[in-house]
Formats: structure tokens, C-alpha cells, sequence
């Protein structure tokens, strides 16, 4: 079998006495679509960060295509295409000009920038707003610019938090038809949603946090195993998740 392309081992995450994330293991396999559900504060945003490189871990390890999440954060970065939850550009940079600054970064000619990003924002819908400023973007359409600069290098693995939310019913259907073919080319995704009716309907398998720890993974048929055979990913959710307390849900 080959190695998977995310590989995750007793990863941890503290902030004083508070433990974020605690011995997270997991992986993620070529073509898969892996989905970390969890209520809010269960550690979700947290891991990507770390798997971004963006947050050091207190313990254990985050490895893709076999580099350190974080000591090799510049190299892995080249596999990656990542969407935060609440995308942040400057104010005064046109999306034309972000989309440039990022091709520039992965070392494309002018040409190429264009090339590539033509039919991502034709599939987006931002062509008639590439010359406005992005402090003008709604936060729908600042997430759909995010996604056009995450796939410009045609990563392998798309990193996605909350990849839908703030879009409209049109392109939350765009997104997830996007992960869909992204899986059927041999692409990888790992993306955190709170909507379990979409990780059931788009997703290989998934992962279930509460309060930091991995409370199930697998196959939805794999963590139907002693429950009713047809049971949703919803049913299954509120069997093995805690509910977070008010405190819980403000880290």
C-alpha cells in the first residue's frame, strides 16, 4: 500500500493547561476525501494549523509527503492548496493582483498565472470583479478567491476549513463538485465542515473530534458497525461526540 499522503501520530496541542487537540492519529490516502467533523471548540481549526505549519505542536508529529508540518513547512507548502475559514487579503490589492502575487510566489510566468486562472474564476464567478479592490469582497466572494489561489499550482492536497461556509446554495454546489472531481483526478482533500449531510454525501471517510480527541474514524459503513444499518452520519455524530460546554466552545 502506497504511504499516505497526510500522516498523523499522537499529535497534540497545549495552551497552558488547556489541551486543544490531544494524541491525534490519523492519516489521509491518495484520492481520499477525509472529513474532521466536531462541534465548535473541539479542535478542528486546530489541527489544520498545524498541519499548515502555522501553529508547532506540544507533541507528537504532522507529516505530508513525508516533511514536517512545521520544520518543512516551506516545502510542504508546495503540495498544498489551503482555504482558511475566514480568508484575509490586503484591502487595497485587487483579486487580479492577489491571484498574480501568488502565481509570482509558486514561480509562474505572467502567461502562466493567466493561463491557469482563467477558468478558475470563470468557474467562481469572479471574472466581472477581478479589478475591484478585495475590501470590497463580500465574504462569499472572498472565499471563492481563496479557492481560485489554492488550486492556481494544482496542488495534490487541497486543506480546506469550512470550505462552504459564506457561499451561496450556487457555489456551495461549485465547491463540492470541485472536491469531487479533485478526488477523481487522484487528488487528496481533507476539509472540516459542521455540516454532516455534506461530508456524508461528498466524503471517503471521516474523522469525528470531541473535545480534542478522535472519538471515531472510518468509513461511514465502518462506523455503522453495531448500530442500525442504515444509520446517517448525523445519528452517528451525536452518539459518539460530546456536547461542547460554553467554555469549550470559545477556544
Amino acid at each position: 500500500m502506497a504511504e499516505p499522503i497526510v500522516a498523523v501520530e499522537n499529535l497534540t496541542k497545549r495552551y497552558g493547561e488547556f489541551e486543544a487537540v490531544k494524541e491525534l492519529s490519523f492519516d489521509v490516502r491518495e484520492g481520499e476525501i477525509f472529513a474532521l467533523l466536531g462541534p465548535n471548540g473541539a479542535g478542528k481549526t486546530t489541527t489544520i494549523r498545524m498541519l499548515m505549519g502555522i501553529l508547532h505542536p506540544t507533541a507528537g508529529t504532522a507529516r505530508i509527503r513525508g516533511f514536517d508540518c512545521f520544520a518543512d513547512r516551506a516545502e510542504v507548502k508546495r503540495y498544498i492548496g489551503y482555504l482558511p475559514d475566514d480568508p484575509v487579503f490586503y484591502d487595497y490589492l485587487t483579486g487580479r493582483e492577489v491571484i498574480r502575487f501568488v502565481g509570482e510566489m509558486h514561480g509562474f510566468t505572467k502567461g502562466e498565472i493567466e493561463r491557469r486562472y482563467a477558468p478558475l474564476v470563470a468557474r467562481f464567478d469572479l471574472t466581472d470583479a477581478l479589478d475591484e479592490y478585495t475590501i470590497n469582497y463580500s465574504r462569499g466572494m472572498k472565499k471563492r478567491l481563496a479557492l481560485v489561489t489554492a488550486l492556481l499550482h494544482d496542488p495534490d492536497l487541497l486543506i480546506l476549513d469550512e470550505p462552504t461556509y459564506g457561499l451561496d446554495p450556487f457555489g456551495t454546489r461549485t465547491v463540492q463538485e470541485l472536491i469531487l472531481e479533485k478526488a477523481g483526478e487522484g487528488k487528496s482533500i481533507f476539509f472540516s465542515t459542521h455540516l454532516l449531510d455534506q461530508a456524508e454525501r461528498v466524503s471517503t471517510r471521516v474523522g469525528i473530534l470531541s473535545k480534542g480527541k478522535l472519538a471515531a474514524v472510518g468509513r461511514l459503513e465502518e462506523l455503522r458497525a453495531g448500530r442500525e444499518a442504515d444509520a446517517t452520519l448525523e445519528e452517528i455524530f451525536f452518539a459518539v461526540a460530546q456536547k461542547p460546554s460554553d467554555e469549550d466552545s470559545q477556544k
